[in-house]
């Protein structure tokens, strides 16, 4: 993330502690922040998930993050007015017309209302809190921390952005990004639903007690408000993914995702090549659905989908998550063989470079999970489980499965990652019990499915890329190699 990563080198603090009385009790590297106000605000990078694979561009994610002062003049922040929840958008602006001008950035470019490049370094940082509560989106930013953390411990083929814990001094945000995002977000062309939100906002950060569920929002001081820092990246998929979206809201619409080429080839009983094929078959019935896959098409991409879509569902179950259709996102790939081995390159354009151009290259969309901030809560809706969808599935990766039943067990006895779950990511005991519960019942459910023989362990796209066949797994059900 060019513009943020200078400051993080002198302000690291390497302790693995809990942030105790300030925040929501997570666990990691802290890097403290001093407000106008004397305030110390404070940057988490939790603590890695046991056996999760981290890549080095996660690590630097985490350290960029951390890096962000958001007092210094190359910083400024602007209310987010292009949503449906409150969120602040962070700019670096170290060079251009507003180079260190702070303040004349956020009046002159934040009250657009929409993300701008142009003006500033690059695209902003999200940084996101929590909210809930009458006529506002449901909100939950410690889900973004869950969803990052848990899909490297899976280590998932689909890419879930990295996130970190901030808190900020609220009457520096009411300040800045608060009120002003109240007034602006009024209007024909801004949404309702943040516009309460930013009225909730203002009036709880200044009464605390005010807002409904102040631990969520405010620190243990209730001196600070807190969310995550995020870095989406992605355009949103059509109704090739996340379906068309014609039942309305709510069960209706996970019955439309079902209907999705990469689910009807998911739910079939069929070999994983012909399973293809049948749910290409059955989504191209649809003629929404069939213009919204023109193009991509090709059982490699299908493949990917498949592994990437049962990931999903399977985070989803565990996690309650109540708004995933319609936020799912992704980036375009060039894929192609190469020495035996499968090989990829961010896609620029319609055309592969001259340097893979010989190799022939299949451009792919891979799937990226940016919105994932209405999971966690106990009083969310689970559609995912109401909607039968992991019952559904016959193949699934034999990795993710057996990562699946070691974490089961686990919790089972309230083993080490138990113990790490429960104290890394500030969880009251409620949303940890529903967590413990939703991955139990997920691992019976595949588990059942397993034994029943109508599951198969063959579903690994980058092995489908190189050998078109369904991978041989000997996981057995249990999750013994």
């Amino acid at each position: 993330m060019p513009g943020f990563a200078k400051t993080s080198v002198i302000v690291w603090t390497f302790l693995i502690v809990a942030v105790s009385n300030l925040s929501a009790g997570v666990q990691g590297q802290i890097v403290s922040f001093k407000s106008p106000n004397g305030v110390t605000e404070q940057c988490v990078a939790l603590t890695p998930m046991l056996d999760g694979v981290y890549s080095p561009e996660d690590k630097q994610g985490e350290q960029d993050y951390c890096g962000i002062d958001f007092y210094q003049d190359t910083i400024a922040l602007c209310p987010k007015l292009s949503s449906t929840s409150p969120g602040t958008l962070v700019y670096s602006i170290t060079q251009g017309k507003y180079a260190g001008n702070q303040s004349g950035f956020e009046k002159a470019v934040c009250p657009q209302g929409k993300i701008v490049v142009k003006t500033a370094d690059r695209a902003p940082v999200s940084y996101k809190m929590s909210m809930n509560d009458k006529n506002t989106s449901g909100t939950f930013s410690t889900s973004s921390l869950l969803y990052y953390h848990f899909s490297r411990y899976f280590d998932t083929a689909t890419h879930v952005p990295a996130s970190v814990y901030r808190s900020m001094d609220k009457e520096t945000h009411l300040q800045r990004v608060s009120e002003p995002g109240l007034r602006w977000s009024v209007g024909k062309h801004r949404s309702k639903m943040d516009h309460a939100g930013w009225e909730v906002m203002t009036r709880a950060e200044k009464n605390p007690a005010s807002y409904h569920q102040p631990d969520e929002l405010f620190t243990a001081d209730r001196k600070q408000v807190y969310g995550i820092l995020v870095s989406p990246r992605g355009k949103r998929y059509g109704a090739e993914v996340n379906g068309t979206r014609e039942s309305g809201w709510g069960l209706g619409q996970y019955r439309d995702f079902a209907k999705t080429a990469a689910f009807q080839a998911l739910s079939s009983d069929k070999p994983l090549p012909e399973a293809i094929q049948q749910g290409l078959h059955s989504a191209g019935k649809d003629n929404k659905m069939r213009r919204a896959m023109k193009g991509h098409t090709g059982p490699e991409q299908i493949a990917f989908w498949m592994q990437e879509v049962a990931e999903i569902v399977l985070m989803d179950y565990i996690f309650s998550q109540q708004d995933r259709i319609g936020n799912i996102d992704y980036l375009k790939y060039w894929y192609w063989k190469q020495d035996g081995e499968l090989r990829r390159q961010l896609a620029d354009g319609k055309q592969p470079t001259s340097d893979i151009a010989s190799f022939k290259p299949v451009l792919l969309k891979r799937t990226q999970l940016n919105d994932n901030d209405a999971g966690g809560r106990r009083s969310y809706a689970n559609f995912t489980k109401k909607a039968g969808l992991l019952e559904k599935l016959r193949h699934f990766n034999a990795d993710t499965y057996q990562r699946l039943m070691l974490l089961a067990q686990d919790f089972t006895k309230k083993g080490e990652r138990y113990a790490h779950v429960s104290r890394v990511f500030g969880l009251s005991e409620t949303q940890l019990r529903q967590l413990v519960d939703n991955t139990l019942q997920a691992a019976s459910i595949l588990e059942q499915s397993c034994t029943s023989g109508k599951l198969k362990l063959d579903l690994d796209a980058e092995y489908f890329f190189l050998h078109r066949a369904g991978a041989e797994s000997r996981q057995s059900c249990g999750g013994e190699i």
